[in-house]
């Protein structure tokens, strides 16, 4: 009773489309939750975003939920998980892409799922890492170990969603480094982020895991943004 009344008069909002969420309405509403455009990558193994690491990185697997497009209810979501501290968008997200991923085979081998981290400058300005709640679900779901300490961000980059492929790599080539011991050896890692576009910053993760011996790699985003 005490919630609804809450509810009444401080309605949640919907961050697709902002309207008010209806008492049966969890995170996104309805109609929201009816239009995201779902990619269903992970029932393709040579998808898009697969292909997109040819020749760039050797993955197992490569899907994003759903496609990313300007002034669509994708972006006004991850706008509202990153910036206006929606965190329940990454757990709705990973809690419904979870299960899809739980039957794809590539991933039946998955030990760690590992988030791309944020700077120390930028964890502290934003409070949160925006990747953590959508992780920790998919990790759940596949029943693998979330490890948000073997990847580390070194340097502090700007956000590079403004430059090419070319001028992107050439700043986050270095970016990333991992702490690792022998019990990590040989372990299938999944990096996990919201959006992928260029592929740059997952490219420079994804190189920071492989020079743990013997290791394997596997990605998952939130959405798919072409660049």
């Amino acid at each position: 009773m005490f919630r609804s009344l809450v509810n009444l008069l401080f309605p949640m909002s919907c961050p697709g489309c902002g309207g008010p969420l209806l008492e049966n309405e969890n995170t996104i509403c309805t109609r929201c939750r009816h239009d995201m455009p779902l990619t269903l990558q992970h029932l393709m193994p040579e998808n898009e975003m697969y292909r997109r690491f040819y020749g760039r990185l050797p993955v197992e697997h490569a899907s994003a939920m759903v496609y990313f497009h300007k002034k669509d209810i994708v972006q006004e979501a991850i706008h509202n998980l990153k910036y206006r501290g929606r965190e329940e968008v990454g757990l709705m997200m990973g809690r419904w892409y979870g299960p899809d991923l739980k039957g794809v085979a590539a991933l039946q081998t998955v030990d760690d799922v590992v988030p791309v981290p944020l700077h120390g400058k930028k964890l502290r300005e934003r409070g949160y890492n925006q990747v953590t709640k959508f992780g920790r679900a998919i990790a759940e779901a596949l029943g693998a170990n979330y490890n948000e300490t073997i990847l580390y961000r070194a340097t502090y980059t700007k956000t590079q969603t403004k430059k090419n492929l070319t001028a992107r790599a050439e700043i986050i080539g270095s970016a990333f480094d991992v702490s690792f011991t022998e019990a990590d050896n040989c372990k299938h890692f999944l990096l996990v982020d919201d959006v992928i576009t260029t592929g740059a910053t997952l490219e420079s993760c994804g190189k920071a895991l492989l020079k743990i011996p013997g290791a394997r790699l596997s990605i998952v985003t939130m959405a798919y943004a072409h660049s």
